[in-house]
């Protein structure tokens, strides 16, 4: 089987709805497989809401989360020279800015939707983050 050959096998895969495919010529085995994009999204997105659905059972009354509303990378602060936004122990009023949320060279100020104590930063600067990640437990007030 020569390159124009397994060329042809790919296009022929790709346009198919087939999501596996194996030859065997001789000693040569090639195998192929296709990633639904859709139904791994779909997984992501349920596993996302499986973890917070675990974080919201453990919760009391009082205590909460600010969850990450987008996928992109957590930023503490505004810039590597300023100080974080918030840090354990601030008491953040409705609608102030908690971390930037950087998505597709974006840079998105998370707020915070009630007035709250921050209890502990569940995420590192930098880090990757996923939609509905919890990013800090909170105190309500």
């Amino acid at each position: 089987m020569d390159l124009k050959q397994i060329e042809e096998l790919v296009k022929i895969i790709e346009k198919s709805s087939l999501t596996e495919f194996s030859v065997k010529e001789g000693d040569l085995k090639i195998t192929m497989s296709k990633i639904n994009k859709n139904a791994a999204a779909v997984e992501g997105l349920a596993a996302a809401e499986a973890v917070q659905g675990l974080y919201e059972a453990e919760t009391e009354e009082d205590e909460a989360f600010i969850t990450s509303p987008i996928v992109g990378t957590f930023y503490a602060a505004a810039s590597p020279e300023e100080p974080p936004f918030v840090s354990v122990g601030d008491v953040v009023k409705a609608g102030q800015t908690v971390c930037i949320l950087e998505a597709m060279k974006l840079m998105n100020e998370i707020q915070s939707d009630f007035e709250c104590e921050i209890e502990a930063v569940l995420v590192s600067n930098e880090q990757k983050v996923e939609y509905g990640q919890p990013l800090f437990r909170v105190k309500k007030l």
